[in-house]
């Protein structure tokens, strides 16, 4: 009786952890979203706001930095909320998103180096608390 008192303490305790952190980053996700909008309507609607550091591969024009971070940052937006809401799509679909949008920054350096960074840091967490959330079931 102690062993399995002991054994649904340990899983409560791994279940709330996963559980905060799968609420963590499906708010992680809708805040990254918005500022991917935000950060899309900058890029489409200013001339100059962002400057690229030098030559670079991944050179797009910064119209298209635009559209493709105000895309991205709606879908990632959604799919947060879908986290949120407890959505078993959103988990899958947030893990794919998550991907590209670190992806999106990684090319995107250039223009905001330390943001780029944080961003990058921020899709590897969502991805590994939406792969782990559903790991924690004890199995007997």
């Amino acid at each position: 009786m102690v062993q399995q008192t002991a054994r649904t303490t340990t899983h409560s305790k791994q279940t709330a952890w996963v559980n905060g952190g799968t609420v963590f980053a499906g708010v992680l996700m809708l805040v990254g979203g918005v500022i991917g909008v935000l950060n899309g309507i900058a890029g489409i609607v200013t001339r100059g706001i962002y400057i690229p550091v030098g030559n670079y591969v991944y050179e797009f024009n910064l119209t298209t930095w635009g559209w493709i971070h105000l895309v991205v940052g709606v879908l990632v937006a959604i799919t947060g909320w879908g986290v949120l809401q407890g959505r078993d799509w959103a988990r899958g679909v947030g893990v794919g998103l998550a991907a590209l949008y670190m992806i999106l920054y990684f090319m995107f350096l250039p223009y905001a180096p330390v943001w780029s960074v944080i961003a990058i840091a921020i899709g590897g967490f969502v991805i590994w608390s939406l792969v782990t959330a559903g790991r924690t079931e004890v199995t007997r």
